[in-house]
């Protein structure tokens, strides 16, 4: 017989691979690739290009910058955005700021993106987000904290899931761990920093909802 809560963790398991969660999950490629090149441009570096794949995989094509600070931006820069878009969730003002931020965001990558997945995402969340706001302002549908908070909430998720699955769980030899573990002097292997991220990344989690309650209260 299963338990309750095995029933529990294989309707989550249904829930978390239905295709209506797919965007939101692209999304947070988007923020890891967007992070590889925000840590590129900040150190001097130039970005030739971005890719998200329908997989949910993406890569960010750079040159020059330091490398051992580009590769973890992806994993940690996309928990720290979830955690960003959590707090700005919590008050009418700055989630509208945020949704700002994040279309130009969009319409920045739409000139660099090198596949049409990736073009095909921004410009949907584009015409998705500039609905909701307009729905804000003009109708008594008043969720755009609610979708901000959505998309920081399965930011924060899928990128502590995306660790574990990528780093953890199975090693990928091609991951931004492995390639940093070649470059760290220190014995510590691709695993370890799987480790080391997932919680830094959970640590970002459990910060923003801390400090979203703080704020609520």
């Amino acid at each position: 017989m299963y338990s309750s809560r095995s029933i529990c963790v294989e309707y989550f398991e249904v829930l978390w691979r239905t295709f209506l969660l797919t965007p939101f999950k692209l999304i947070t490629v988007f923020l890891h690739e967007a992070s590889h090149a925000i840590a590129c441009k900040l150190t001097c570096g130039q970005v030739e290009g971005m890719k998200v794949h329908a997989n949910e995989g993406g890569v960010t094509i750079t040159r020059g910058g330091v490398y051992w600070l580009i590769l973890p931006a992806g994993y940690l820069g996309s928990s720290f955005w979830g955690m960003v878009l959590i707090l700005a969730s919590t008050n009418l003002l700055t989630a509208k700021i945020a949704a700002g931020c994040f279309i130009a965001a969009l319409l920045i990558v739409l000139f660099i993106a090198k596949n049409w997945t990736l073009r095909g995402l921004c410009i949907g969340f584009i015409i998705f987000i500039a609905v909701i706001w307009v729905l804000q302002e003009l109708t008594t549908v008043r969720i755009l904290r609610y979708i901000i908070l959505f998309i920081g909430v399965m930011n924060s998720l899928f990128s502590v899931y995306d660790i574990y699955d990528d780093l953890i769980s199975r090693r990928v030899n091609s991951s931004d761990a492995e390639k940093f573990a070649e470059l760290c002097p220190c014995p510590c292997n691709g695993v370890g920093w799987g480790v080391i991220w997932g919680m830094i990344s959970f640590i970002f989690l459990c910060g923003a909802m801390y400090l979203g309650l703080v704020i609520l209260s």
